[in-house]
C-alpha cells in the first residue's frame, strides 16, 4: 500500500482511519506542529510522533499512516527508536562505560551512545578484560576463584581449545540466592497468576519465602539416594513450584534435563534415554481454560524413571499414581528441618554440568546439549547487557523450562536481581495482558507467532501496558507490521530483537538500548562475540561490507557448548569451517544479512532445520512422521517458508505419491496435521502440502531441501502456494 508524504496528509485521511473528525483535526494540528520544528521526514520527526501523537487507543492504521509516512523515501531499516544520551548513561552498560570507557578505548571514548559499537568490538578481542568487569558487574562470587579468566592453549591445527575460568568452583543457583547488593529479605523474587484468577491480585513471594522453598525442596532431593551428579528432568509449565525445582537441583549438586511440557510420551523418552535421567518431576495435568491435559500420563507412556508429581491446583492429584512414584508432598513430608534451615549449596568445578538441554539435529535424533555452571553466567549477561535487566525490574517471557530460554530467564532476572513474572496459563489471552499490567512488568520478552495472535484478536486492548521499558524478541523471524504494532501497545518502546541458540547459553546477535533499533532487525553482535558473514567462497566478508551469508562466530566464546552427550561436537560445530586469523571459525547454521545501514536481517537455517512456533525442529524428525501417514505417500520433504511479508516460518510438505496415485492436498493436510501433532508437537502445524513428480536431490542422493526452500519462497511471494 503507497502511503502519503506526511506533510500532504489531510484531516480527512485521518478520519478515513476511523477516527472522529473532531479529534483527527486535533492530531492534524499536532503533526503540523512537529513537521513545522522537525521536518516533514526525519528520524527525529517520527520520535515526536511515536512519543506525542500515538497511543494504543488509536486505528492501528493511523500508526501506519504516520510511520510509512515518515519514511516512504528513507530505504530499508528506518530507525523506529532513537535511545536518548541521558536515558543511555543510565544503563547497566552506559553506567559502566561513563565509568571506565576511557580505560577500555583510551582517549577516543565519546559517550556510550557514540562509543557503543567501539566498546562491542574491545568486548570480543578482549575477553579476559570485559568478561572480569562483567562477572564484577553482576557480582558474581566463587567458592574457588578462578586462576584466570581464559587459559587458551594454541594447537597447531587452528582448532580452539580454551578453558574459562579454570580451576573455578561455584554454584549458579547460590549465586541466585545470594542476598549481598542484589536482594533484600523483603524484596518480591517473583510474581504470579493462574489463568482465570484475573479478577484477584497477582500472587508475590519474597526473596526470603522463595529462597526457603529452594532449600526444603533441596534438602527432599537429598532423600531419593541420588549420586551427586545425577540428572533430575523437569517436564512441566514454567510456574513458580518448576522454577524452585529448577534451582533446588542446582543447589544440591544435580544436573537439570529439560523437557518441555508439550511433547509427547516418544520425545519425554528419547530426552530421558539420552540424559540417563534418574528421576523426573511433573505434573498430574495441565489446566489451560476449561481443558485438562494430561502430562503425568504422558511421562508413565515414556516409560520415565521415578516421577515426583505435582497437583496442578491444590493438594490433590487427579490420578493414582505408578507404583514407586511421589507425590510431592510426601516428598516434603520426608524433610526433617526447618524451611529457615539453610541448605549448603554443592560447589562443583565450573565445567561441570548443571542443565541438559536438546536443540534439533539434522539427523532427526535431538542433539543433547550440557550446560557447564559458567553457561548462566552468559545468559544473565546477555540480560545485563542488551535488555538492561536490573534491581528493581519485573520480567516476563512466555516460554518453558524445556527450552533454553526458560532457564535463560531464571538467570537472566535472579542474577540481575530482578523479579519474574509468571503466568500460569496461555499467554494468547486477554488473561495474560492483564497480568502484564497488574505486575507492572519492565521487560517483556515474546515470541513473534504470539504478538500476531495478539494483533489478530486484539486482547491486549484496553490494558495500560505504560509500565514496560523495552520489549525482547526471539525464536523467529518478526514481521515489521506486527512489531510495529507491539511497539505501539507501550508508547513506543524498543524491541531488542535477540538470537543464538541452546548451545551458546544465550545469543550472538541482538539489539540494545544505546543505538537506533530498527523493526525486524538486529543492530550488534552481542557483547563478547565475534559474528562473520560467509561469503559464497566460504571465507568471512569484510565487517564493513554489506552481505548475506552463512553466519560463523568466534570459535571461543564464554558459556558455549563445548560437548555433545550424542554426537561429535568438533564436527557439529567446527569441521569443514574457515580458519580466520589462525582460528577455525564455529558454526551456527543460520542465514544472515547485513546492510549497508550496519543492520542484520535474519533468513533462516541453512541445514535441514526450521522453527516452527519459535521451537527447532529437524525436517527429517517431520518427515519421519509425514511418510509413515498413509500408504500412498512415498517420501516427503519438511521446508520452512518465510512468508511473503516476514514473519515465523510457514511448514510446507513436499509429498511424492506412489504409483502417480492423485490423493485429495487437503485431506492430506489434515493427516499430517494430526500425526505430527500428536507424535512431535502439539504447536506445529502445517501451513500447505505441495505434489512433485520427484524431490530435487544431490549426486549423493540427498534431498535438496534449499532448493525446495527458494522454490517455494518464490511461490509465496508470487501468491501461487
Amino acid at each position: 500500500m503507497a502511503y502519503k508524504a506526511l506533510d500532504r496528509i489531510k484531516v480527512s485521511d485521518i478520519e478515513a482511519t476511523g477516527i472522529p473528525s473532531t479529534v483527527a483535526k486535533q492530531l492534524h494540528g499536532k503533526l503540523f506542529g512537529i513537521i513545522r520544528d522537525y521536518g516533514s521526514a526525519t528520524p527525529l520527526t517520527w520520535k515526536q510522533i511515536s512519543t506525542c501523537i500515538l497511543n494504543s487507543n488509536l486505528p492501528f492504521s493511523f500508526h501506519q499512516m504516520m510511520f510509512y509516512g515518515c519514511f516512504r523515501d528513507f530505504g530499508p531499516d528506518p530507525p523506529v527508536w532513537i535511545p536518548d544520551l541521558e536515558a543511555a548513561r543510565l544503563t547497566n552498560v552506559g553506567q559502566l562505560l561513563e565509568r571506565c570507557g576511557k580505560e577500555f578505548l583510551g582517549w577516543s571514548y565519546k559517550d556510550p551512545i557514540s562509543s557503543f559499537s567501539d566498546f562491542q568490538e574491545f568486548s570480543a578481542s578482549n575477553p579476559e578484560i570485559y568478561w572480569k568487569v562483567l562477572l564484577d558487574e553482576m557480582d558474581i562470587s566463587f567458592s574457588v576463584p578462578p586462576q584466570c579468566i581464559l587459559r587458551e592453549e594454541p594447537t597447531g591445527d587452528g582448532y580452539p581449545v580454551g578453558q574459562w575460568l579454570p580451576g573455578a568452583f561455584v554454584n549458579p543457583a547460590r549465586n541466585c540466592l545470594s542476598l549481598k547488593n542484589k536482594w533484600a529479605l523483603s524484596d518480591v523474587m517473583v510474581i504470579w497468576r493462574d489463568e482465570g484468577d484475573g479478577d484477584t491480585p497477582v500472587k508475590r513471594m519474597t526473596f526470603e519465602e522463595f529462597r526457603s522453598e529452594v532449600w526444603l525442596v533441596a534438602y527432599g532431593l537429598e532423600t531419593l539416594g541420588l549420586d551427586k551428579g545425577s540428572a533430575i528432568a523437569i517436564n512441566m509449565p514454567m510456574n513458580v513450584k518448576s522454577v524452585v525445582i529448577y534451582l533446588a537441583i542446582v543447589l544440591a549438586g544435580y544436573v537439570v534435563v529439560s523437557i518441555a511440557d508439550s511433547f509427547a510420551p516418544s520425545e519425554i523418552s528419547t530426552r530421558l534415554k539420552l540424559s540417563e535421567a534418574k528421576a523426573i518431576f511433573t505434573q498430574d495435568i495441565i489446566i489451560r481454560g476449561d481443558r485438562h491435559l494430561p502430562l503425568y500420563r504422558r511421562v508413565v507412556d515414556a516409560q520415565s524413571p521415578t516421577a515426583i508429581v505435582i497437583p496442578a491446583r491444590g493438594s490433590s492429584l487427579a490420578m493414582k499414581l505408578r507404583d514407586g512414584d511421589i507425590h510431592w508432598h510426601d516428598l516434603l513430608s520426608r524433610v526433617k528441618r526447618s524451611k529457615q534451615d539453610e541448605f549448603v549449596a554443592v560447589e562443583l568445578p565450573i565445567e561441570a554440568f548443571s542443565n541438559i538441554l536438546f536443540s534439533s539435529g539434522t539427523t532427526g535424533e535431538p542433539k543433547a546439549i550440557p550446560w557447564t555452571n559458567a553457561t548462566p553466567f552468559k545468559a544473565a549477561a546477555d540480560g545485563w547487557c542488551h535488555m538492561d535487566i536490573h534491581k528493581g525490574d519485573t520480567v516476563a517471557w512466555p516460554t518453558n523450562l524445556g527450552w533454553m530460554m526458560g532457564p535463560w530467564l531464571v538467570y537472566a532476572s535472579f542474577l540481575n536481581g530482578a523479579s519474574m513474572a509468571l503466568y500460569n496459563g496461555s499467554p494468547l489471552s486477554s488473561g495474560f495482558a492483564k497480568f502484564v499490567q497488574d505486575a507492572k512488568v519492565t521487560m517483556l520478552g515474546v515470541i513473534p507467532s504470539i504478538v500476531r495472535t495478539w494483533k489478530s484478536t486484539n486482547c491486549t486492548a484496553g490494558y495500560d501496558w505504560s509500565t514496560i521499558r523495552c520489549f525482547a524478541s526471539t525464536g523467529e523471524a518478526s514481521n515489521v507490521d506486527e512489531y510495529l504494532w507491539l511497539m505501539g501497545r507501550a508508547q513506543y518502546k524498543p524491541i531488542i530483537e535477540y538470537c543464538g541458540g541452546t548451545e551458546i547459553g544465550g545469543g550472538f546477535i541482538s539489539g540494545s538500548l544505546l543505538q537506533p533499533q530498527s523493526l525486524a532487525a538486529f543492530s550488534t553482535p552481542v557483547m563478547g562475540c565475534s559474528l562473520y558473514i560467509l561469503g559464497n567462497d566460504g571465507r568471512p566478508l569484510p565487517h564493513n561490507v554489506p552481505g548475506i551469508g552463512e553466519v560463523a562466530l568466534g570459535p571461543l566464546m564464554f558459556g558455549a557448548s563445548s560437548k555433545l552427550l550424542n554426537g561429535n561436537h568438533h564436527d557439529v560445530y567446527f569441521k569443514g569451517m574457515p580458519s580466520w586469523n589462525g582460528r577455525v571459525l564455529r558454526r551456527h547454521g543460520d542465514i544472515f544479512e547485513r546492510t549497508d545501514k550496519r543492520y542484520y536481517h535474519a533468513h533462516g537455517r541453512a541445514d535441514d532445520t526450521m522453527n516452527l512456533g519459535g521451537i527447532k525442529v529437524s525436517s527429517i524428525e517431520i518427515e519421519r512422521v509425514c511418510n509413515s501417514v498413509i500408504d500412498n505417500v512415498l517420501e516427503t520433504a519438511a521446508i520452512g517458508v518465510p512468508p511473503p511479508g516476514g514473519g515465523p516460518e510457514l511448514l510446507v510438505i513436499a509429498v511424492v505419491f506412489r504409483d502417480n496415485a492423485k490423493l485429495n492436498l487437503n485431506q492430506l493436510k489434515m493427516a499430517f496435521n494430526s500425526a505430527v501433532q500428536m507424535k512431535l508437537n502439539p504447536l506445529f502445524r502445517v501451513s500447505h502440502v505441495v505434489s512433485l513428480p520427484s524431490l530435487p536431490r544431490t549426486a549423493t542422493n540427498k534431498v535438496m531441501r534449499r532448493v525446495l526452500r527458494q522454490q517455494f519462497s518464490q511461490h509465496s511471494k508470487d501468491s501461487k502456494l
